[in-house]
């Protein structure tokens, strides 16, 4: 996907399971969305929605969306925990890839003027498209809730970006922007006493609470303003509900920016303010998905105090996430599943993601490709596995205390060369590919044999230039081979060297697959230049090859 949006609309209707149904077969009827989760809430009567696509296709299955919501939710019959405005309460555009802040701005304002116009809703442009400062934050509008909306909208302050300025008590109103990912997230207690989960909520929330003095008053400004005492989270709106269908209270967060401010770092802090208080974190709960980096950085965290070692799959960082913060104390959470960059993934089946026998079978087919570049990629990532593993083997061994460090350092960076060469496995074979219908283009005309020419041409660079990168990664990948064959746990030698082994396998048919396709390119200066890298890299990983193979012999 070239411009990926992510929506995660928040309908206020989590109790009849037909409409929230009827809404997400409204919004998965726009060919090419992918519907990533459907989160719905009893006690709140709320429904979280998530779903993504192209740029070109998101705003008409949001439209769709909001207007089979307007159609099946009737506002004012609506009751819930869940502070709401409108049957579509909160419409959010979230920037995923190949797409800029000020592109996903056009895509939400031009939603929202669809909204207005065709939907008749008043709408609320907050967030990063709010075009008023006190329209920014969502509680702001929010304000007074649903109840408040019919005096509100008469006055000239609230009047709607788009739509009419009439209360309608079917819909209400919604709020459309763009904004970061905001981490929906519940902190479950071991208590029923909601008034807890509220006191936690004022002293954590970066809003704070209201300065008191030793009678209890509230302390005011001399406009008579109350003074707060800032919270300890930064970027966190929290407050505090009682769920009787789990039988315990939660702090129930947004998180609106999880770089400054992660799950880790909020639930250690209510975990804090709870033994305060008497009681204990049980466990959370994260409404709709997360993005992965926002569980890297909580399993990375937590195994650091734990005194292990980063530098271990993906997979298992966001285990030891869930884990640590007890994400299935209240529902499964199936990474698969709720992890956004997991789920846009799906089933989808690369080269990658055969099994062993399906990747060497389908290289042992009559087609070209995948091939020798493919497989070069492979043994490079086979060489990174190798290293990290190593070097794992020898963090926090007896004995090689000093190289605790540099062997953090290599395990995370072999890690990272892992992933990037594992994708080289699918480049070049796209690449080969993409260059097989280069060749097959007509040319008929004169215009379709310029196109043609031009599309082989740059066909054959890209071809050229994926052997390279993979050639490029093995060379840095040998070197820190060397550090832990050398370095690391003796009892691993010979797995060090079957990684520096790996990558100069790697690299050679790397090297030759940049010699049988630089002929087919026209551009001289290109060809020279990438040759002219390409020898010299080789040349360094062929002598470091040979020279531990030596210091291999003489020591096992």
């Amino acid at each position: 996907m070239n411009k990926l949006v992510e929506c995660v609309p928040n309908f206020s209707e989590g109790r009849d399971k037909a409409v929230i149904d009827n809404i997400a077969a409204a919004i998965s009827s726009v060919d090419g969305i992918k519907l990533l989760n459907v989160d719905m809430g009893f006690d709140t009567n709320r429904t979280v929605v998530t779903f993504a696509g192209e740029a070109d296709i998101i705003v008409e299955a949001a439209i769709r969306g909001m207007a089979k919501a307007s159609e099946l939710i009737d506002m004012s019959k609506q009751a819930g925990e869940h502070p709401r405005m409108g049957g579509t309460d909160v419409f959010p555009f979230i920037p995923l890839s190949g797409i800029t802040l000020e592109e996903c701005l056009i895509l939400a304002e031009e939603f929202a003027q669809r909204a207005g116009t065709e939907l008749g809703i008043p709408v609320f442009l907050y967030a990063k498209s709010a075009k008023k400062d006190d329209r920014i934050r969502l509680p702001d509008i929010r304000n007074g809730e649903y109840e408040a909306l019919e005096k509100k909208l008469k006055l000239a302050s609230f009047q709607p970006d788009y739509g009419p300025s009439a209360f309608n008590p079917k819909t209400g109103i919604t709020a459309i922007g763009v904004r970061d990912f905001l981490l929906a997230y519940n902190i479950n207690l071991s208590t029923r006493d909601k008034s807890i989960a509220s006191d936690i909520a004022m002293t954590v929330r970066e809003k704070g609470r209201a300065k008191r003095d030793s009678r209890g008053d509230i302390i005011r400004d001399i406009e008579g303003k109350a003074i707060k005492v800032p919270g300890l989270l930064s970027h966190c709106q929290a407050g505090g509900w009682y769920i009787d269908e789990y039988g315990y209270a939660q702090v129930t967060m947004n998180l609106t920016d999880f770089h400054e401010t992660g799950l880790h770092k909020a639930f250690d802090i209510v975990s804090e303010e709870a033994v305060k208080r008497g009681v204990r974190v049980t466990g959370s709960e994260a409404i709709g998905l997360l993005p992965k980096d926002a569980l890297l950085d909580c399993g990375k965290y937590y195994l650091e105090k734990m005194g292990k070692n980063t530098g271990i799959p993906e997979k298992e960082i966001v285990h030891t996430a869930i884990l640590s913060l007890g994400l299935n104390d209240t529902s499964s959470f199936n990474p698969e599943e709720r992890v956004v960059e997991y789920a846009i993934r799906g089933e989808q089946k690369g080269l990658v993601n055969l099994s062993i026998t399906e990747f060497i079978d389908e290289l042992s087919s009559d087609s070209m490709a995948p091939g020798g570049g493919s497989v070069s990629a492979l043994s490079g990532s086979l060489a990174a596995g190798l290293t990290s593993m190593v070097a794992n083997l020898t963090f926090g061994k007896k004995g090689y205390e000093s190289s605790n460090k540099r062997m953090k350092d290599i395990s995370i960076r072999a890690q990272s060369l892992k992933s990037k060469l594992l994708g080289l496995v699918e480049a070049d074979t796209d690449a080969f590919n993409n260059y097989i219908i280069a060749l097959r283009l007509p040319k008929k005309s004169d215009n379709e044999i310029l196109a043609r020419t031009k599309a082989i041409e740059a066909a054959s660079k890209t071809i050229t230039l994926v052997p390279l990168d993979t050639l490029k990664l093995c060379g840095e990948l040998i070197t820190l081979a060397e550090t832990v064959l050398k370095r690391g746990n003796k009892n691993a030698l010979s797995d060090a060297f079957v990684g520096v082994s790996q990558a100069n396998t790697a690299g050679e048919g790397a090297y030759l697959n940049i010699r049988i396709n630089l002929p087919g390119v026209k551009d001289k200066e290109f060809a020279g230049n990438v040759l002219k890298e390409a020898d010299i890299l080789i040349d360094e990983i062929s002598k470091t090859h040979k020279r531990l193979f030596s210091y291999v012999r003489k020591n096992v």
